[in-house]
């Protein structure tokens, strides 16, 4: 048997007594403190050498409260716009030496906080994505968050810089899109009820309503997912609705299947919208129509500003305005012009 290595770590110890120095001093010079006459720190960095050490990087990050990393905490990982943020979020970090670490709170507001307290104490600041919490709940977390970051929500209180996409504007061009194609009677699939991208494409719909009353807008249980637009085909059939406003892609892709299902052509017999422009959007049958977001971009902006923040660089203050994207109108093959029928009751029958 051959015998156990009895060979030890190197440590700042000896270094420190081979360079004639304190512990203190090794340490300074290895985590690149310039205050160090240079003569010594050379001295310390060629014992550094003779001996091989390597500083221990945890211990390193913990001296210097610096650990190269940064979280995101998002409501729901298996929708692909989170994931296209974290993608923009950790391609650009890596180009800077960081690496993100991701929470996924699963649409549960209670989850968040603690995820996102967990995440902060492990990273060097913190990227907040559409937050479920309620303002309250974020302005009394905040202190204890930052350098923080938020994502498709602004709240004032909390100081921290805000990437938001203008869900109102974007959901009253789709509704326009199908007012001008000749729909009168349109019908929403509403998003979580805590969501504040939910709560701005609702202020559209009531700013689309206002400017054209003529227009029925009918509000529906919906949700964020594909099962949920799957689950509402049969109360869209049935709200007599023309148009159909879904609160993303995802649900507007489940509304598409379920409608298949039962029969219903579209958009010979209803037309559909998404919102968000997935990578999937384009090749459903048929394509979506939807508001296309810069999601990605997203992504890049909220690493640049938390380098600001960790860096302590960029303009001061002006956090409580937020930078804002517009969506784009993405016309495709979901949404047509109406034909007149009432309310759907099943796969249409054949005429005699």
């Amino acid at each position: 048997m051959g015998r156990r290595s009895t060979a030890r770590r190197i440590g700042i110890a000896d270094v420190a007594l081979k360079a004639g120095v304190s512990h203190a001093t090794v340490s300074r010079v290895m985590n690149g403190n310039v205050t160090v006459d240079a003569a010594i720190a050379e001295r310390v960095r060629a014992a550094a050498t003779e001996l091989n050490y390597h500083p221990n990087p945890v211990g390193r990050s913990l001296a210097l409260g610096k650990t190269d990393t940064i979280g995101m905490v998002v409501p729901d990982l298996s929708n692909p716009t989170f994931q296209a943020i974290l993608r923009g979020l950790s391609m650009a970090a890596a180009q800077d030496g960081y690496r993100v670490l991701i929470g996924d709170s699963s649409e549960v507001s209670s989850e968040e906080a603690i995820l996102a307290g967990e995440a902060r104490r492990r990273c060097d600041g913190l990227v907040l994505c559409a937050p479920r919490m309620s303002d309250a709940e974020l302005e009394e977390l905040a202190p204890t968050l930052h350098p923080m970051v938020l994502i498709n929500r602004r709240t004032p209180g909390t100081g921290a810089p805000s990437l938001m996409v203008d869900y109102a504007q974007g959901i009253q061009q789709l509704a326009e899109h199908l007012m001008d194609l000749g729909h009168t009677r349109l019908a929403f699939l509403a998003g979580p009820g805590r969501s504040a991208s939910n709560g701005l494409r609702l202020q559209g719909l009531e700013n689309f309503k206002t400017a054209h009353p003529a227009i029925d807008v009918r509000m529906l249980d919906g949700g964020s997912s594909f099962d949920a637009g799957h689950h509402a085909a049969a109360a869209v059939m049935a709200s007599g609705a023309t148009g159909i406003l879904a609160f993303n892609d995802l649900v507007a892709m489940g509304l598409l299947s379920g409608l298949h299902e039962r029969g219903v052509k579209v958009p010979e017999d209803i037309s559909v919208a998404g919102f968000d422009d997935i990578p999937f959007a384009r090749y459903t049958t048929p394509p979506l129509t939807t508001a296309a977001v810069p999601i990605t971009e997203l992504g890049q902006q909220a690493w640049h500003r938390m380098r600001d923040l960790i860096r302590h660089t960029g303009p001061e203050g002006g956090t409580d305005s937020p930078t804002v994207f517009q969506p784009l109108l993405e016309v495709r093959g979901s949404t047509g012009r109406p034909k007149a029928y009432g309310p759907i009751s099943g796969r249409p029958e054949r005429q005699a």
